[in-house]
């Protein structure tokens, strides 16, 4: 069935399934919540495992692993301008990447300046509940992590999240930029929106998954010049080659650096939240460094960019993760490259290869490179821009990452 028929399908089982989606919702509470919840992390009485943890070592057992996550870009005005509150209703839709028997969901109001109010929230029609209750309050700032939802979840599949916002103030939290279609729907409609609204992970419990993949990097990574809803981004393509074994969460951000803020908050500061504490993290990929080299203003020392790739090696090290880098592509063609810039980078480039920045690194330069003008994309990868990938060179590069490598039981040793 097309995804977007699956959506609607979806959307007119609500009414139909309403009440024994409250019945297995209550069940659920029954036999796998706690009796505490937290604003920023729960922290619960949890005999079944079933509380969020910051990101487990690699060793970790855990059987709750993120299947998708979304970074928080920026905090937008809020649209509305209706009469009718309690009709604004936002239905998030997400590609998983693993299944599983039962889901959480995190919200933020990181950007809001207001506390947020959610009074109705579903996972596929499923009722979400928070700390037993059917409606919830983030503080400015914060987050805040549900109950578990006993609700199957499928693997590489669209997967529909819907939020009410009836006193929705000041900025939202959204993740812009989506190469998704979500839908906001008030009194007056329904319209499609490429924004995520205040949804920035969803974990599953799984009991025969090995772990999950979190991904750092850029638009290169969040997916600038793929297609809307094709799922082609290079981290969907690697969670397709996973087949279910592992986990990929995709916390890349168009526009990110790792040195300075920019497009999102920069790489260096969003580290922990947005990778360290994925569920049942074992390994991180970083591919991240371009825009450090091309916006303004740019990074002259390729040793300063290496420094703080490797600073975020160390950190991950300091919780038993592996880690995998990326070489930074080649843009000439794109309004800001200028030979000096292009030095910069492949300085980057050659002290990645030379071994003491990552663990290991996947050569996306020499993938995605026109070998007979090593400088520019190769033609049948480029979207147009110069910079940015088609499908095309997006299923090129998932197609490179070694699995072996991702497999790995630990970190290397920091002496490098």
């Amino acid at each position: 069935m097309p995804r977007r028929q699956q959506y609607a399908l979806h959307i007119a089982l609500v009414a139909g399934t309403a009440v024994l989606a409250a019945g297995v919702a209550f069940a659920g509470s029954l036999l796998f919540t706690g009796s505490a919840t937290r604003s920023q992390r729960i922290a619960a009485p949890d005999p079944w495992g079933f509380t969020r943890k910051p990101a487990a070592p690699a060793h970790s057992t855990g059987l709750w692993f993120g299947t998708w996550a979304a970074a928080p870009t920026a905090g937008v005005t809020d649209t509305y301008h209706g009469n009718d509150l309690s009709r604004r209703t936002i239905r998030n839709v997400v590609h998983t990447s693993i299944g599983g028997d039962a889901a959480r969901i995190t919200l933020s109001n990181l950007f809001g300046t207001y506390p947020l109010v959610i009074d109705h929230a579903t996972v596929n029609t499923r009722p979400v509940t928070f700390r037993g209750m059917g409606a919830v309050t983030v503080a400015a700032g914060g987050q805040i992590v549900s109950d578990p939802v006993l609700v199957p979840v499928a693997a590489d599949a669209d997967l529909v999240v819907t939020l009410r916002t009836p006193t929705a103030e000041g900025p939202v939290t959204v993740h812009e930029g989506t190469h998704q279609t979500s839908y906001v729907e008030d009194e007056r409609g329904t319209w499609r929106t490429t924004s995520w609204h205040y949804l920035t992970a969803v974990d599953v419990h799984n009991e025969a998954a090995a772990g999950t993949i979190a991904v750092i990097g850029d638009s290169l990574t969040s997916g600038s010049g793929s297609t809307l809803d094709a799922n082609s981004r290079w981290p969907d393509v690697l969670a397709d080659r996973l087949g279910g074994r592992y986990g990929v969460v995709n916390a890349g951000i168009a526009g990110n650096r790792i040195l300075r803020d920019g497009r999102g908050v920069r790489a260096s500061a969003r580290f922990d939240r947005d990778v360290l504490d994925v569920a049942g993290v074992k390994t991180v990929v970083i591919a991240l460094g371009i825009n450090d080299v091309q916006q303004f203003p740019q990074e002259t020392d390729p040793q300063r960019i290496a420094d703080a790739l490797h600073s975020l090696t160390r950190r991950a090290h300091a919780r038993g993760l592996r880690v995998i880098g990326a070489t930074l592509m080649p843009y000439e063609g794109y309004r800001t490259w200028t030979p000096a810039r292009n030095a910069v980078r492949e300085g980057v480039n050659e002290l990645i290869r030379a071994g003491g920045v990552f663990d290991s690194f996947i050569d996306f330069d020499e993938a995605a490179r026109d070998p007979l003008h090593p400088t520019r994309l190769l033609p049948a990868y480029d979207s147009g821009d110069h910079l940015h990938l088609n499908d095309t060179g997006y299923r090129w590069l998932g197609s490179r990452v070694d699995l072996a490598a991702l497999h790995h039981s630990g970190p290397v040793s920091d002496q490098f």
